[in-house]
């Protein structure tokens, strides 16, 4: 289907380690996307010292090759992110 976005990423129930996205450019911004249930997950950002809540429902918008993020482990429940 036709989309803005030049790649599409599912993780599942996955902690992603600090990192930052090599194939992003670094003047847009990349959409990540919360998704599943009963989870407390936070978005980390360490180059800017911030811990973002990362619920079901969340949507946030990085600059994901300039800002280095992770998400370390949740409290309960599935999490499912659309990158």
């Amino acid at each position: 289907w036709p989309s803005i976005f030049s790649g599409l990423e599912i993780i599942a129930n996955r902690t992603t380690f600090s990192h930052r996205d090599p194939g992003g450019s670094p003047s847009l911004f990349d959409l990540l996307v919360s998704l599943g249930r009963n989870h407390h997950a936070t978005l980390s950002l360490a180059d800017v010292h911030a811990e973002l809540d990362y619920s079901p429902g969340a949507m946030v918008y990085i600059a994901g090759r300039v800002l280095e993020h992770s998400v370390g482990p949740w409290i309960n429940g599935e999490r499912i992110v659309v990158a």
